[in-house]
């Protein structure tokens, strides 16, 4: 489901969707593959950071409805997602950072 454009915006894309459909999707191109290197190394990262966030979601609902059969299970995966998410925020913000001491280069 998507809300329709105005002034030459086709649409925007529902943001529940935006996690299930590629960015190439969303935009309209076509899908670019990634066979190898530094990209598919980054899919793959943060789809490890993505399981550990639902594999913690999933102990939480378990903790929550009685389902769970032990509090640790919980508290280990909350911990793992927690720190999977810290890495992730922290190598952005370095590539970030980088980029911008790139762009202030002088040529």
């Amino acid at each position: 489901m998507s809300v329709a454009g105005i002034g030459g915006i086709n649409a925007v894309p529902d943001p529940r969707n935006i996690a299930q459909v590629g960015q190439a999707e969303i935009l309209g191109t076509e899908p670019a593959e990634v066979d190898s290197g530094l990209g598919q190394t980054f899919v793959e990262a943060l789809s490890q950071v993505d399981e550990a966030q639902r594999t913690a979601a999933s102990a939480a609902v378990g903790a929550a409805t009685g389902d769970l059969q032990s509090v640790s299970e919980y508290m280990v995966a909350s911990a793992e997602a927690q720190l999977a998410t810290q890495v992730t925020v922290a190598i952005r913000n370095r590539a970030v950072e980088a980029f911008n001491d790139i762009m202030r280069m002088q040529i």
